[in-house]
């Protein structure tokens, strides 16, 4: 069973004693969890990925290198996060974020950002974002991570001159026995939150068996219609698609969930 939602806020107390787990980036979480406790609700760190930052010549000689490009695209708020920590981003390039919380990253770094997609806050929606129109051919630099889909990586180099600069990796997340233990508690009505194929994958990867089975008898809140399938395959059966991978949106999906 699937559904989508729609509504772009929770009200108040819309978690009001429920279990969210919260499976971002490790050290990515807590703001969330802050968001869910404002809701009333339980939150439960869960993280499927380790980001870990670049930090060595090459890649700083390149990040200056694409500063001084047309074009200037970054991949997530981690890519703006770890390329800060390299160097100032002071460019005279057009800067485009994949979506608004990347957007609100690049401005904390005073950064202007000429476009990023408001409504599918993914490669598509920037790809499909109407200021490529007006800049034609140009020398583009993505700011991100190896690995990924390479839907953007593959339909960049068609409108350009792609360089790619990688400022941090992924990686599995280093888990202990209490992160899985807080799984057999989990009520009918909690919900986990996914918004990344590759930490789920991650995640039923580390699992004991127990621990992923009570994780997928709960509704997975997803971040898009991919994510959706993926989650199916992987064994969840109740889904619940967000319009997208943004706090707010995938916490007014969560207040939607009802007991499974």
């Amino acid at each position: 069973m699937s559904a989508h939602h729609t509504r772009p806020v929770a009200p108040a107390a819309a978690l009001l004693g429920r279990t969210v787990v919260i499976t971002r980036p490790a050290g990515t979480g807590s703001s969330m969890a802050r968001q869910v406790r404002a809701l009333g609700g339980r939150a439960l760190l869960l993280p499927g990925l380790s980001l870990r930052g670049m930090d060595d010549a090459t890649t700083r000689a390149a990040l200056a290198d694409a500063l001084r490009d047309d074009v200037l695209v970054f991949s997530s708020p981690a890519a703006v996060r770890f390329a800060a920590r390299l160097q100032v981003l002071r460019t005279g390039a057009t800067v485009l974020a994949v979506g608004q919380g990347t957007a609100r990253a690049l401005h904390r770094q005073g950064v202007r950002v000429v476009a990023a997609p408001s409504k599918r806050q993914d490669s598509e929606g920037l790809l499909d974002l109407p200021i490529w129109a007006a800049l034609g051919p140009c020398r583009i630099a993505l700011i991100g991570a190896p690995g990924g889909r390479g839907v953007l990586r593959d339909q960049l180099a068609t409108r350009g001159s792609l360089r790619e600069v990688q400022v941090y990796r992924r990686a599995p997340p280093r888990l202990r026995a209490s992160h899985w233990g807080g799984l057999h508690a989990l009520e009918r009505d909690a919900c986990v939150l996914l918004s990344s194929a590759e930490a789920m994958e991650n995640l039923r990867e580390l699992a004991p068996t127990a621990a992923w089975q009570q994780l997928t008898s709960i509704t997975a809140v997803v971040s898009s219609e991919r994510l959706s399938l993926a989650a199916r395959t992987a064994g969840f059966s109740h889904i619940h698609v967000a319009t997208s991978a943004n706090a707010a949106d995938m916490l007014a999906a969560a207040a939607d969930v009802q007991e499974v």
